[in-house]
């Protein structure tokens, strides 16, 4: 039975005069992907950050574990506790140029953990592992790919062994003929029983590893369900102009 990991209630976002997202509602399940798909500037990576408090919502509550922030009433420790179950991968790597692959996975376990150098590194090594840098670990940014330095960063992420893994956009910097070598990392993740939400452009792909699919637009959800269900299923005008557009 699917146990709920992430609660989202009656969750707004507003910039300015611009309502990004209005009244959403979710339940996300642990150990499954869930991909969430639509046009640009429909409220996708608004969403994302509101789940970490990275963007701050206008109201409604977040939920994580058991771990609840209020937007209208939290406290700095309030947010911090909801920040232990999750890490953000970010489209544009964000590594420290002066750091190594290894440096840059240790970081947060040293700094924001107090973990003792030796088990950091040894945490860190396990996790470049998985992502398959072991042998460029001693490779400053400079020196790897695009590609590669994403799956630094994934692994970076994965290193403070956080309940979910939240990715925006992960391979919208990447050159096409990098993409391939993320999407199969993350494909490696949800077969390891990862929980994910992820924001992409990439529909074949969340078609094949999502195993819920919800498609934003206009600052709400429109559509949700499995791949199946939403993305075979065509059954919202909107969700299928999106769909012939970016299957072109």
């Amino acid at each position: 039975m699917a146990e709920a990991l992430i609660r989202v209630e009656h969750l707004y976002k507003s910039f300015g005069d611009t309502d990004v997202l209005k009244d959403i509602n979710l339940t996300l399940n642990r150990n499954e992907v869930t991909a969430i798909i639509g046009p640009s500037g429909t409220g996708k990576s608004t969403l994302l950050r509101c789940l970490d408090y990275l963007t701050v919502p206008t109201r409604g509550k977040v939920t994580i574990e058991n771990d609840t922030v209020d937007a209208e009433s939290y406290t700095k420790a309030d947010v911090a506790a909801l920040r232990k179950h999750s890490a953000m991968v970010f489209q544009s790597y964000n590594l420290f140029k002066n750091k190594t692959a290894l440096g840059n996975v240790m970081e947060p376990l040293v700094t924001v953990q107090r973990m003792p150098k030796a088990q950091a590194e040894e945490r860190a090594l396990k996790y470049l592992d998985v992502v398959g840098m072991t042998e460029r670990k001693d490779f400053y940014p400079s020196k790897l790919s695009g590609g590669q330095q994403q799956r630094v960063g994934i692994a970076r992420a994965l290193a403070v062994e956080p309940n979910v893994l939240l990715l925006d956009e992960p391979t919208s910097a990447l050159d096409p003929q990098l993409v391939g070598e993320v999407l199969a990392t993350i494909r490696k993740l949800a077969d390891m029983g990862m929980t994910m939400v992820l924001v992409t452009h990439e529909i074949h792909f969340a078609h094949d590893v999502a195993d819920r699919i919800i498609f934003m637009d206009g600052g709400v959800v429109a559509a949700d369900g499995t791949p199946a269900e939403v993305i075979d299923g065509r059954g919202n005008e909107r969700l299928n102009e999106f769909l012939s557009f970016v299957n072109h």
